[in-house]
This record gives C-alpha cells, structure tokens and sequence, in this order.
C-alpha cells in the first residue's frame, strides 16, 4: 500500500465543492484522512479566496491511475481546463506526495513544487502529516512548515460544516 497526499480546493461554490469532491474521492479511494480547511486568498490571479485541505489515502493503485482518477473526479465537479492555468475553479485536486516517489513523468511531478512555495499546501499538510519527510529535502513538513515565510500569504483554518 502506497500513502498519498492530495491538495484539495476551490473558490467556486468552495463549501459545496469541497464537500463535494472529498465525498468522491471517499468513493473511489476509501478511507481518508482530512487536514482543517484553511482559507486564502488567490495566488497567481485576482480572485475569490479558496477554501484548501489536504487529504491522504492508502492505495494499491499506482501513481498514474491515481493522478487519472483526479482528473476524473474533478471533471465530475465541473472542472472547466478552457480557461488559464491560474484561475478560479470548482474543484483543484493535486497529488502532492505518492509514498517517497521522487519522478517527473508524464506532466506529474511527484512531489510536488507547490509544498514548499505555497502555504496553504504545507500548513495543511504539516497538520496531518508533520514528521513525514519530504523525499528531497529530507526535512519534516513541520519543519518546512517552521521556516516558511508566513507573511507571503494570508491563510487561516476556519470551522468548517461538513453538512
């Protein structure tokens, strides 16, 4: 069994799509771990803020099945690919960590860049997985997490209703 780690958010009809979108991949990939839900601002573009989580799973399936099954679910959510890179969406579902993968293949890169350069992917992830080492740096995400510089980006947990 592989462990995941998947950044989940979204800043169109964000508490219904993350409500949404965690209930699918339940679905497809079985018991998950949630982080809090965080709120923050766009990064990259003028926007509404996004509501943000990390989720992890166990899986036999392997990384690209899994990165595949993503896209599905997001698909499924509405996701509309037509429009820039950085834009609002209903449903954003990245693969951040796949066991202690370190691989560039197919437009997946595992582990993602994103941990160390935005907070409300380490904050998240430092919470549900803070002695975990990230596969290049070797360094814990609560240590990651300890270094960053928190002043790049508001972020903050909020209580969130699961309905």
């Amino acid at each position: 069994m592989s462990k995941v780690y998947i950044s989940v958010g979204s800043n169109i009809d964000k508490a219904a799509s993350i409500r949404k979108g965690v209930e699918d991949m339940r679905q497809v990939f079985g018991e998950l771990e949630l982080s809090s839900v965080y709120q923050s601002e766009a990064v990259g573009f003028k926007g509404d803020d996004f509501y943000n989580l990390v989720a992890a799973f166990e899986t036999e399936k392997d990384v690209l099945t899994v990165s595949r099954l993503l896209h599905q679910i997001e698909d499924k959510n509405g996701r509309d690919r037509s429009g820039p890179r950085f834009s609002s969406r209903t449903l954003d579902l990245d693969l951040l960590v796949y066991d202690e993968l370190v691989s560039q293949q197919n437009g997946l890169d595992v582990p993602r860049g994103e941990i160390l350069k935005n907070a409300f992917v380490l904050w998240p992830l430092a919470e549900i997985a803070p002695q975990l080492s990230h596969p290049v740096t070797g360094k814990s995400y609560a240590e990651h997490w300890q270094v960053f510089d928190k002043t790049k980006e508001k972020l903050y947990p909020i209580d969130f209703d699961w309905g």
